[in-house]
Formats: structure tokens, C-alpha cells, sequence
């Protein structure tokens, strides 16, 4: 692996990206919004979030999501706030008994914490319908999926996710994975890593968090975990590394690039997920790597300057 000062690609690396798909959960968030106990009702999700800020950053792209949710009246606020955001809802189904998680913030101290019901969540069933998931991929010319994707499914719903993704990938479609490590939804450590390394396997792009790899993998340093990745089979692998820098692998090279420098820091909700569309947006440009980090980077930094997973972005000071 050689270090590199910049890579910069003759080709971009996508061909062309006329078409976006993410894949997973979108859920109701309740926000606290003063001290007397009132809560904002919204809509989140780490691959939705994605999709939200591509769809900010590239309006020309097609943006679909790819989930399941109920037929009561927040799943159809839900439907309808996809709708109003840009971001196709062709192929989401509506469950008939099920309904859409829900996660309460707290804080306490300035600090944030997470309480969920999401059991009957409709999207835990968003690979039931084997054909209808293929021809939704059928469309995209990128496709996203995260380990919480995998981990809201029984087994039996990641092996129909993971089969229809290699079948994509197979026919000429990318694939992108985060990740995103979340031991609570799994049932064990060991069940969570080695479902991760077989999405792995069917991905050409891999945006992991050096920290929570270097926890649950055990990775020496951030090359490592670059390098599990690539020999897994990934072509790109780009490691983010909180305030620090992100290292990245791609075509036997690896370097790492120092991020911008933020101002203050109000809330790292979706810091991750926005960093994603942030790296995805210039997929099908002739540009080099570090120019997609840093263009991610300060994408992220917009975000968590302000409160919210979804926040409005100046896109003027994202390509300066």
C-alpha cells in the first residue's frame, strides 16, 4: 500500500450517478425542546439521513429509500415528509399490523442520551418481498445500506438483503456500507462482526468509524482496520476518525487527510451519515480523494454546528 500525498483519479469512481438507493429505518425522534418536558416531533434515521443531505447536495440524482412503515397516521407523515424533502418513496411498502420505531432524546448536562421502541417496527420486515428489493435496485447505480439495516432483521432477512446486494453487484451496480456498530441490536458481539464482514463482502465502498472498529475488531491501529476491509473485497474504504484525521485506501493507496477546522460543536447527530452523502455527491467527478474527504468533511461540520439530524446546509461553503 503506498502513501500518497493526494490521489487524484483519472476516472472518477462512478461512471455516472444518476440514481440513489438507501436502505433501512427511518423512525419517529422526539426531541426535548425546553426544560419544562416538551418534545419536537420528527423523522430520522442514520440511512435516511443520507439520503436527506444527497438529496440536499445532489438534486439532480434521483433519491429513493428503500423501507417498510405502517398505515396509521405517522407512517403516513413520514411518507409524507420524504415526499416534501425530494426523496422517492415508490418502493416502501405499508405494513397492515406494524407501525414505525420511535427514539426519545434526553439530555442531562448537555450530554445526549437514546431511549428506543422500535420492536414493532415495520421496517424489521423491509426484506420480506425478495422481488420487489431487487427491482428497486435495479434502478440505482448506488446503492447504501448500514449494519443497523442488518441489525433491525431476523436472520433470514439479512440473507434475502445480502443475496439481493450481491445480485446487484454482480450486475454492475456499487454498493456502499457503513458499518455503523450498534451492539444493542444485536445478540451477541460475535453475531454482529462476522454479519458485518459478510456485508463487507458484498460492497465496493466501506465508510466505517475507526473507534467502535477498533473495540469490537480489535484492529492494532486505523490501517488495520483499512485493510480487513479491502481484503474482505472492498475497492474504497474510507475510516472516519471523529475530530481526527480521516484515513482512507483506494486503488493501493493510503493516506490520511486532516478535516477542516469546525467552530463550535452543538451536536454530532448524523455527523456520519451526513459525512456519507457529503463523500457520495462526488462519486462521478474526475477529482481526487482528498478533495471527496474534505468536500464530506465539511458537510459534516455544517451539521454538527447545529441541532438536529437534519439541518439545512450552505452549499456555497462546501465547494469553496
Amino acid at each position: 500500500m503506498t502513501s500518497s500525498n493526494q490521489l487524484q483519479l483519472t476516472q472518477p469512481i462512478l461512471g455516472q450517478l444518476n440514481s440513489f438507493l438507501s436502505i433501512g429505518e427511518c423512525m419517529v425522534e422526539m426531541a426535548p425542546i425546553d426544560k419544562a418536558g416538551d418534545f419536537r416531533m420528527g423523522f430520522a434515521g442514520d440511512t435516511f439521513n443520507t439520503s436527506w443531505y444527497m438529496r440536499t447536495l445532489r438534486p439532480d440524482v434521483k433519491t429513493g429509500y428503500f423501507t417498510r412503515v405502517g398505515t396509521d397516521a405517522v407512517s403516513q407523515s413520514m411518507l409524507d415528509m420524504m415526499t416534501d424533502a425530494g426523496v422517492d418513496t415508490d418502493f416502501i411498502a405499508q405494513d397492515p399490523v406494524r407501525s414505525v420505531g420511535l427514539y426519545l432524546i434526553s439530555l442531562k448536562n448537555g450530554e445526549r442520551s437514546f431511549s428506543y421502541w422500535r420492536d414493532q417496527s415495520a421496517a424489521r420486515k423491509l426484506a420480506q418481498d425478495a422481488e420487489t428489493l431487487s427491482r428497486a435496485m435495479q434502478g440505482a447505480d448506488l446503492i447504501y445500506f448500514s449494519g443497523i439495516s442488518l441489525a433491525i432483521l431476523d436472520a433470514q432477512g439479512r440473507q434475502t438483503l445480502l443475496e439481493a446486494l450481491s445480485e446487484a453487484r454482480a450486475n454492475g451496480k456499487r454498493i456502499a456500507f457503513d458499518s455503523n456498530l450498534r451492539p444493542r441490536l444485536w445478540a451477541s458481539t460475535d453475531e454482529m462482526t462476522s454479519t458485518v464482514m459478510k456485508a463487507a463482502a458484498v460492497s465496493d465502498i466501506i465508510l466505517p468509524s475507526y473507534d467502535d472498529e477498533a473495540d469490537f475488531f480489535g484492529d492494532a491501529d486505523i490501517e488495520a482496520t483499512g485493510t480487513r476491509y479491502l481484503n474482505a473485497g472492498a475497492k474504497t474504504v474510507v475510516i472516519k476518525n471523529g475530530a481526527g484525521a480521516v484515513h482512507y485506501l483506494h486503488e493501493g493507496f493510503s493516506h490520511h487527510i486532516d478535516p477542516p477546522k469546525v467552530g463550535s460543536i452543538i451536536d454530532t447527530t448524523s455527523a456520519g451519515d451526513s459525512f456519507n452523502a457529503g463523500f457520495f455527491a462526488g462519486l462521478d467527478t474526475a477529482t481526487s480523494m482528498e478533495n471527496l474527504i474534505r468536500s464530506a468533511s465539511k458537510v459534516a461540520g455544517q451539521v454538527i454546528g447545529r441541532k438536529g439530524a437534519l439541518v439545512p446546509l450552505d452549499l456555497s461553503k462546501i465547494t469553496s
